[in-house]
């Protein structure tokens, strides 16, 4: 059920909007300030996300750039004043090919009984840059992408994601992941080391490998290669190299490599077949990819 209301205050340049989330607003105040999440809800379904650049910070600048089907762009920009997480944002937004029409925003994130309701005040400079953005069909583009938040979250639930921007170019970041040399120097939490026994980075291919834990524990590991677009994409399904169908190991994960300014934003997630799947491993497993990135960073500095 659409849960959203519209306000258009009769007197003052200000329209007020609010939208319950069936979802905390930890939840919620992420799906807003990570881009890789926030490239998945933002605009419209038939526009595509081009840029998504967010320097969470007072003071920290944010752009976004949304790509028509017949190539044209339509960028959005703004810096961030004020931040409490999981509470408060406030901040600017414009969009590009208006200079002069940007807005202050500040929303709020106000949890109850597991639900969130978000508030978002637009103070616009004059009366008829408020109308205007509204004329230009701010409503609807608006209950479009507070739907597709809603299906981001359910999504949120059962995934582990893991991003972080590498000072490298990304063809180096897409070697590094794909070649057997090259990622059996950087794989695995700290302490781990891994031994390949075979890779084969095409569609259909599998990398099956171990990882040796500190403690001398050895873990099997078998990826699938589902898809294989190079430089920019990995899907693969990941498990214990058993083919029980009930195997708790087993997730579908998708890695993208994406430019910016010259250097490599990679980003992986891991969706897996239910919550409670997802909540038997997530305790190890966020930790587990984060020190797996520093890593790779580190490899990557190296210069290997």
């Amino acid at each position: 059920m659409d849960t959203t209301t519209l306000t258009i205050d009769p007197v003052q340049p200000i329209t007020i909007i609010k939208r319950v989330f069936n979802a905390p607003r930890r939840l919620v105040f992420e799906a807003y300030t990570q881009p890789e999440h926030v490239r998945r809800w933002y605009g419209p379904r038939y526009l595509s996300m081009t840029v998504c650049e967010i320097d969470l910070r007072p003071g920290g600048a944010w752009r976004f750039v949304l790509q028509a089907p017949d190539g044209g762009t339509h960028g959005f920009s703004g810096v961030y004043r004020e931040i409490v997480p999981h509470e408060r944002l406030v901040f600017t937004e414009g969009y590009e090919g208006m200079p002069g029409t940007d807005y202050v925003v500040t929303a709020t994130f106000e949890e109850q009984d597991g639900k969130t309701t978000l508030t978002s005040t637009l103070v616009y400079k004059e009366m008829a840059h408020r109308d205007g953005h509204i004329a230009a069909g701010m409503e609807s583009g608006m209950r479009e992408s507070y739907e597709r938040v809603d299906e981001l979250i359910d999504a949120l639930d059962q995934e582990i994601v893991t991003t972080r921007v590498f000072n490298a170019p990304r063809e180096r970041v897409w070697e590094a992941w794909t070649d057997r040399e090259r990622i059996g120097k950087w794989w695995g939490p700290n302490g781990f080391t891994t031994t390949t026994h075979e890779m084969d980075a095409r569609p259909g291919g599998v990398w099956r490998f171990i990882m040796h834990g500190p403690d001398g524990t050895d873990y099997p590991n078998r990826i699938v290669y589902e898809q294989v677009v190079k430089p920019a994409r990995l899907v693969y399904l990941h498990d214990a190299d058993s083919d029980t169908p009930d195997d708790p190991h087993r997730f579908v994960t998708t890695v993208t490599f994406d430019v910016e300014g010259g250097k490599t934003r990679l980003t992986m997630r891991a969706r897996f077949p239910s919550r409670e799947a997802r909540a038997a491993v997530v305790g190890y497993a966020v930790e587990g990819a984060r020190q797996t990135f520093g890593r790779l960073g580190d490899y990557l500095t190296a210069g290997a």
